[in-house]
């Protein structure tokens, strides 16, 4: 027979997940704790002695529930209530200026098109599901209607919050973003994974996708990983705020990370000046991106312009070109393959690629 739990217990359990709560947001949000790692994990010690001790008391928004679960066989797969669709791409100024002169034929008015810009990350997009504000479901992208459940894993990631908070919270909310591994802690990742014997990973978004896939999330809440929230999914909710950047705005006050580069340009010109100021920006940025993001701010202007099959006609994607290095050729050897042909290897200086150290491969079949 369970124990009976004494309403002062119940209180201090409540008033722990709160405070522990708005810690982590302080921590990993706002950059700005005010206690000490000690005094932190005083207080998370005395939440999992309490559950513990009362097991029914365990809530799925707990901050114990981060980490600790049972390894999964397998990925169970989840549909998407509405669809997660690609970007078209441009890589041009003139496929931008392509882009907004067919929203304009689209619309068929003189009223303004204002866009809201989004760096574009390079990490994982995932879809967040909140049910009276409680994080219920994440899932991968999948093919668009459906992915794979990763609910396990993303609870793992500190950025994410498990119970929303503020007001007006909608009884049910998709959140879309993209879980990504920052610079630093990619580094870090890797010189672990090298001093453990272990193969490092090529680059951020390999490892971040490699960490969601674990099917033992005890293993992800090991990687630091990240989440920015970027677009909203299907919602229950009638009196949405009438732009994307106020809806982005409405998502930072109930507690989910938001890229604090995304800016409102108020013609293409201002679109193609942000390109322009984050491509210098990009090797300072403390995340990989490849792009931006250009978006029809109005939600109006959004429903008017629909989609094609598998993107949206009101946003699109700005990529960057291909980066690339200068090294030193170091060395020739030649490896001899089974039928006695010589191949030529070569051997090149390690280079900084996007800001981070990477060891270019050899080079097989390079000739001098």
């Amino acid at each position: 027979m369970p124990n009976s739990v004494p309403a002062s217990i119940k209180r201090r359990l409540t008033q722990l997940k709160q405070e522990i709560s708005a810690h982590r947001d302080r921590y990993y949000l706002l950059d700005d704790p005010i206690l000490s790692d000690t005094e932190f994990d005083q207080l998370f010690a005395e939440l999992l002695r309490l559950e513990n001790q009362y097991p029914q008391l365990v809530t799925a928004d707990s901050p114990s529930q981060r980490v600790g679960a049972t390894p999964l066989s397998q990925f169970q797969l989840l549909t998407h209530v509405s669809p997660m669709l690609s970007l078209d791409n441009a890589f041009t100024k003139e496929e931008v200026l392509a882009f907004n002169r067919r929203i304009q034929e689209r619309l068929k008015s003189q009223e303004t098109i204002e866009y809201a810009c989004e760096p574009k990350l390079d990490g994982v997009a995932v879809n967040l599901s909140y049910v009276q504000g409680t994080l219920q479901r994440a899932a991968t992208r999948g093919d668009g209607q459906v992915g794979e459940d990763i609910t396990l894993n993303i609870r793992t990631i500190q950025q994410i919050p498990l119970q929303l908070h503020g007001k007006n919270i909608p009884k049910y909310l998709e959140v879309r973003g993209e879980v990504y591994l920052p610079k630093k802690a990619f580094q870090r990742l890797n010189r672990r994974l090298s001093a453990a014997g272990e193969k490092p990973f090529v680059n951020p978004r390999n490892a971040a996708a490699g960490s969601l896939r674990q099917l033992d999330p005890k293993i992800t809440a090991q990687r630091p990983l990240a989440f920015f929230a970027h677009s909203l999914g299907a919602i229950k909710e009638e009196n949405l705020p009438p732009q994307h950047t106020l809806i982005l705005q409405q998502f930072a006050k109930w507690g989910l990370p938001v890229c604090p580069q995304t800016q409102v340009a108020h013609t293409i010109e201002a679109c193609l000046h942000y390109y322009q100021a984050l491509a210098q920006e990009r090797p300072n940025l403390p995340y990989e991106i490849d792009g931006v993001v250009y978006k029809v701010n109005s939600l109006a202007q959004q429903q008017r312009l629909g989609f094609i099959s598998r993107a949206p006609r009101w946003a699109i994607a700005h990529k960057f070109p291909a980066e690339e290095a200068t090294t030193r050729l170091l060395a020739i050897h030649f490896q001899v393959g089974r039928t006695g042909a010589l191949t030529p290897v070569a051997r090149l200086e390690p280079v900084l690629w996007g800001g981070l150290p990477s060891v270019i491969p050899p080079c097989g079949g390079c000739h001098s």
